[in-house]
């Protein structure tokens, strides 16, 4: 049978040049009834970008011909970046001429133009990211146009006035793009709706919803299938043959506010050893292989947070009930139970479906009181608990320092978080707590998803891997310029692995959060990937994401291949050319997904942050520069955990110019001069609500 697999498998093993469509054909000897399907999967393989169709009419593998395929990084000012999908390859730079209108998140193929330098043009868009834009309809003499409020789109769009909707001049809209720019035709977009601009914080976020194009409901059928689900639940969900955990004592560990409990801990000392248990919502025994709620999931990627509400990837009668491991009531879950001797090491790791009674749901403050604290009033409330915590405590411990000893980054960033009052407006945006109970929970759940990784990856068997790549050596330089103002690097370069050194050198010192902020900004997107190359931030060999399968599909795809595995004990070879097929795609999109999901995230803050600031106009506060570049620096104050920019055309007491080599602005008639890391006190010049903005002035 002719399939995408044996026609790669023929360019790479039979031939050497590209070849018209009557010698493939020739050449792999094929009947009349073949050689129609193989102009059907050629089609689909050119949509893929695994093969290019040259100006001649001639077929070849992309690699082979000079051609990458890779997602769209964009840049307000035009150019922008493509990471290349194909693991441990270098980002390319896109010149704003070359990009062919391509938007953020588009996947794309690209032509290398200068491998020394890592340029490339785009060739084909292989696949849009969203349809549907936000923007201001402007009516000019030229005709109508809708001006994205997202400055990445590289393009207005033009309406033709039968798509206007009944938009007005300077109306905001949500425009549906209905042909894409080409050399010969510029974009095209009708207006599908009319919304008001915002006039409350509330209301921003409505909007952040509409220019992201996240989803506000579910589609009916994957409605009907979780109200099913639940109306059926305790009748049939047992059947599965489960190991009986309830007595184990078990707790969930979040956030006061946490909803979706996926995973629970229970933890023994045996000997000299330690036994961890980590329970895992069981996901995939309620959402299997292509139901609606699983094609709505995909579709979705992950769930979104925001400070007043959460996207779900699933819905709630799911996500917040049926999967999540609420206290008190029996749950199904999957269990990976490991046994760790006194150094960290793990010796063992088994897997298996479970039904367990989570004790307690534990918050990070509650656990932080009981084994930092030392708070009595705690301790005594889960005194039976108390020994179980301890436990935790001894193995977190452990496990953190040898990871550490193996190179893994140590990142202790804060992230800010929004405290909204009563009617929904910012009251406080401070430094989200990051305490040792955080620690811990993350500690366990990185020994569940390596072993995953490895159990799986030692079989054979296909999976999705959370991959890490090495940072590019040109950043690496750009780092260290900065960094050697602040903390001895040891010698002139700094290599990958000296990055670990680097973080423990400036531990609780002054600068170590701008330091942080430096190599975290220097290093790679973590993202999803069917080939593993490791994770160098945890410095993980073989890592995937299985403990979170309610807020992000891969860790659901990942939950269904080790259940295959444990049902089946052999995988067919047809099922892993399947899973070949199939996963490097969801691996692409689940991808692309969480970055939208980020950007939209980090969207909200902005906007709060701005709603927040936007009365105090004319205030001076003490800030730290967190970033510097020729056009200003990046301000976060130090009393409200707020950014902002302050441009160089706003420092008006003297003529400042930028050191290049030394990240540094200088006064040309003064000594005074400003570098990352340095206090500084600034004037709020300007709040600028339509773009998010905070203007700071000296």
């Amino acid at each position: 049978m002719l399939t995408k697999e044996t026609i790669s498998a023929f360019f790479r093993d039979k031939t050497s040049r590209p070849l018209h469509f009557k010698d493939i054909a020739r050449l792999m000897e094929l009947s009349k009834p073949e050689t129609r399907a193989l102009k059907r999967l050629l089609r689909e393989m050119l949509g893929d970008g695994e093969i290019v169709l040259n100006r001649k009419g001639m077929y070849g593998p992309a690699e082979e011909m000079n051609m990458v395929t890779g997602y769209f990084e964009a840049h307000r000012d035009g150019y922008g970046f493509v990471v290349p999908e194909k693991p441990g390859e270098r980002d390319f730079f896109i010149p704003p001429k070359a990009t062919q209108g391509a938007m953020k998140g588009d996947r794309v193929m690209v032509r290398v133009e200068n491998g020394k330098k890592r340029e490339a043009r785009i060739i084909r868009i292989l696949e849009r990211s969203f349809a549907k834009v936000l923007g201001t309809f402007d009516i000019t003499k030229a005709g109508a146009f809708v001006k994205p409020k997202d400055r990445s789109v590289p393009f207005d769009l033009y309406v033709a006035p039968d798509d206007r909707g009944g938009a007005k001049n300077n109306d905001m809209v949500i425009a549906e793009i209905i042909s894409f720019p080409t050399d010969k035709r510029p974009p095209a977009a009708r207006i599908v709706r009319i919304v008001e601009r915002p006039q409350d914080p509330a209301a921003e976020i409505e909007l952040i919803i509409d220019e992201f194009s996240l989803p506000r409901r579910f589609p009916k059928a994957a409605v009907d299938a979780a109200k099913f689900l639940y109306a059926r639940s305790g009748s049939e969900e047992r059947r599965d043959r489960r190991k009986d955990m309830r007595d184990l004592p078990t707790v969930t560990i979040d956030g006061e506010r946490a909803k979706d409990f996926d995973d629970a801990v229970s933890v023994e000392r045996s000997g000299n050893s330690f036994r961890l248990w980590v329970h895992i919502a069981d996901v995939g025994f309620y959402v299997p292989w292509g139901t609606p709620l699983d094609l709505e999931a995909r579709e979705r990627g992950t769930s979104v947070y925001f400070p007043d509400r959460v996207i779900p990837m699933l819905p709630r009668e799911l996500s917040e009930d049926l999967c999540s491991l609420r206290p008190k009531v029996d749950r199904n879950a999957f269990t990976v139970e490991m046994e760790f001797d006194r150094s960290g090491k793990r010796l063992t790791s088994r897997f298996y479906p479970s039904l367990i009674r989570s004790d307690e749901r534990m918050t990070y403050t509650s656990v932080r009181k009981i084994l930092v604290d030392h708070d009595e009033q705690e301790r005594t409330k889960y005194d039976y608990l108390t020994n179980d915590f301890m436990l935790m405590s001894d193995l977190c411990t452990i496990l953190r320092s040898r990871r550490f000893e193996r190179g893994s980054l140590d990142f202790d960033l804060p992230e800010p978080e929004v405290l909204l009052d009563l009617q929904g407006n910012p009251e406080a945006i401070i430094k989200s707590e990051r305490n040792f109970a955080h620690m811990i929970i993350e500690e366990f759940m990185i020994a569940a998803n390596e072993a995953v990784a490895e159990h799986i990856e030692n079989l054979g068997v296909p999976c999705i891997y959370r991959i890490h790549e090495e940072p590019d050596p040109m950043k690496l330089e750009g780092v260290l310029r900065v960094v050697r103002q602040f903390a001895r690097t040891g010698g002139k370069k700094l290599t990958a692995k000296g990055f670990a050194d680097l973080l423990r050198s400036i531990k609780d010192t002054a600068h170590e959060e701008v330091i942080n902020y430096i190599v975290l900004r220097s290093l790679k997107q973590a993202r999803y990937s069917a080939s593993n190359v490791g994770h160098f931030g945890l410095a993980s060999e073989s890592y995937t994401h299985f403990t979170s399968p309610i807020r992000r599909y891969p860790d659901l795809v990942v939950h269904r291949i080790l259940r295959e595995i444990l049902t089946k004990k052999v995988i067919s070879d047809q099922r892993r050319k399947e899973l070949e097929t199939i996963l490097p795609d969801i691996a692409f999109s689940s991808s692309r997904r969480e970055r939208l999901a980020d950007d939209a995230e980090n969207t909200v803050i902005r906007a709060l942050r701005a709603w927040f600031m936007k009365d105090k106009v004319g205030d001076s506060f003490e800030g730290k520069i967190v970033g510097i570049s020729p056009y200003g620096m990046k301000i976060r104050l130090n009393n409200w955990y707020v950014e902002g920019f302050l441009h160089v055309s706003y420092m008006t007491d003297d003529f400042y110019q930028y050191n290049d080599r030394t990240m540094r602005f200088y006064g040309r008639h003064t000594t005074r001069s400003f570098r990352i890391g340095q206090d500084i006190t600034v004037r709020v010049d300007k709040v600028d609500l339509e773009e998010r903005e905070i203007v700071f002035g000296l």
